[in-house]
C-alpha cells in the first residue's frame, strides 16, 4: 500500500497536495532553488526534484492531480449507511461470539448491506480513509451501569484511595545522594 499510514488520500488531502504542487510551479518559474521550496512548503526535497522535472517536461498542467489512485465501491450515502450499522456492534448482526469488529467482519457486513466485494486489504484501506483505527476497545460488560460508576468515582473511591504524605522527606534526601570517594 502506498500510503500504508492512512490507506490513501482524502479527496480534501488530494487538494491540498495539488496547491502544494502547483505553488511549487510558480516558484520554478521564479527561479527559488529546491532546497528552499522544499522548506518553505514543509515537503521533502525528493519531492520537490520530482514535481521540478514534472513541471519542465510538462508545465504546470503536469503536477494538477489526476484523481484518486483508486475509486471507492461505496458511495458517501452508502458509508454513512455502514457507519451507522458499525456503531450498533457485532452483536446487532449476528456476530455473536466476540464483540470486536474485524476485516473480515466488516467485509462480509458491506457484502450484506450493498451486495459489493472488497477484500480485507481494501476494507482496511476503506477503513483508515475514513478515520476508523484498528485500536480494540477495553471490554466493558452489557450490563454496565454508568450512574452507579459515577457514583462510585466520586463518593466512595475518594474514601478509600491512600493519599500519599506531602510532609515526608522525598527519596532524594541527603543521605541517598551521597557517594563514596573514587580509589586511586
Amino acid at each position: 500500500m502506498r500510503y500504508a499510514q492512512r490507506g490513501g488520500y482524502t479527496p480534501a488531502e488530494q487538494q491540498r497536495r495539488e496547491r502544494l504542487r502547483l505553488e511549487a510551479a510558480g516558484r520554478f518559474a521564479r527561479g527559488d532553488t529546491i532546497k528552499v521550496i522544499a522548506r518553505d512548503l514543509r515537503v521533502t526535497e525528493g519531492s520537490v526534484r520530482r514535481w521540478h522535472k514534472a513541471w519542465q517536461d510538462g508545465g504546470a498542467e503536469a503536477l494538477r492531480s489526476k484523481g484518486p489512485v483508486s475509486r471507492e465501491k461505496l458511495s458517501p450515502q452508502q458509508w454513512a449507511g455502514l457507519e451507522l450499522e458499525l456503531r450498533k456492534g457485532p452483536l446487532a448482526h449476528g456476530f455473536a461470539n466476540d464483540q470486536r469488529w474485524t476485516l473480515g467482519r466488516i467485509k462480509t457486513l458491506i457484502g450484506r448491506l450493498f451486495h459489493i466485494g472488497y477484500t480485507p486489504e481494501g476494507v482496511w484501506r476503506l477503513m483508515r480513509r475514513h478515520g476508523w483505527s484498528c485500536q480494540v476497545p477495553v471490554r466493558q460488560a452489557l450490563e454496565r451501569d454508568e450512574d452507579a460508576v459515577a457514583v462510585w468515582k466520586a463518593e466512595v473511591w475518594p474514601e478509600i484511595k491512600e493519599w500519599r504524605a506531602t510532609w515526608a522527606p522525598g527519596s532524594a534526601s541527603r543521605t541517598t545522594l551521597r557517594t563514596r570517594q573514587a580509589r586511586g
